[in-house]
């Protein structure tokens, strides 16, 4: 849970027409959508010191979301929910490093799924497909047979200082004693539903069986292939 304010502080519509946020009748909290907002709030009109900075978090959380607008074949299965769980990566930050830790959330999002054996995708996104708060945004898109395309399992983005001036989050210069904008960076770890997709339909045998990915097995009881019952 989050208050309106948190919510609308990140880049999120918190009510109204078209909003994928849930809120809780007669209070101003709503339901969260993504880890990022509760982090970001933790430290709202707080002042920083340089010398604490990047800070970098992750999270797990469940996440709501409404998904207003959405139809067709991807509301159906695992791949548009309204209620699942996410590792979030959360990162404040000074301006001068942002666009270097950007690359580095990239790479760690490439090496998760590349451990995986998943056949992916990265995408720069283009100004138009930006949401209010993105800088710029890496997309990671894995093939998913059931589909017959590529589905979006991450993404990364960097939001300068969108979501820390509307939050007041600010950092101290130790030579000048001024107060900056920190800037904030958002990226997926994992979203479990759209993993577990991924997962079933990369590594489905033709007899139905799914081979599990190495680094999975010690979290499986050793268990390499998980057979058609």
């Amino acid at each position: 849970l989050a208050r309106e304010s948190v919510v609308a502080g990140c880049g999120f519509q918190p009510r109204g027409e078209g909003s994928q946020v849930y809120g809780l009748r007669d209070s101003d909290l709503c339901l969260v959508g993504t880890a990022e907002i509760p982090l970001g709030g933790v430290y709202a009109d707080q002042i920083l010191d340089k010398e604490a900075l990047p800070i970098r978090m992750a999270a797990v959380s469940h996440c709501f979301r409404q998904e207003a607008g959405a139809a067709g074949s991807a509301t159906r299965g695992l791949y548009r929910v309204h209620q699942f769980s996410k590792v979030e990566m959360f990162v404040l930050c000074t301006p001068e490093q942002s666009n270097e830790i950007h690359e580095q959330l990239r790479e760690i999002e490439i090496e998760l799924f590349s451990s995986l054996g998943l056949h992916f995708k990265v995408l720069d996104m283009p100004t138009q497909d930006l949401g209010n708060p993105a800088y710029r945004k890496y997309d990671i898109e894995a093939w998913m047979p059931g589909r017959g395309s590529y589905g979006e399992i991450s993404s990364a983005s960097n939001c300068t200082d969108y979501q820390a001036r509307r939050l007041n989050i600010r950092y101290r210069e130790s030579e000048t004693k001024s107060n900056r904008f920190v800037h904030t960076l958002n990226a997926t770890a994992c979203a479990v539903p759209r993993m577990i997709l991924a997962i079933l339909e990369t590594f489905q045998q033709e007899d139905g069986s799914v081979v599990i990915p190495e680094p999975l097995r010690p979290y499986m009881g050793g268990i390499k292939v998980i057979e058609k019952p």
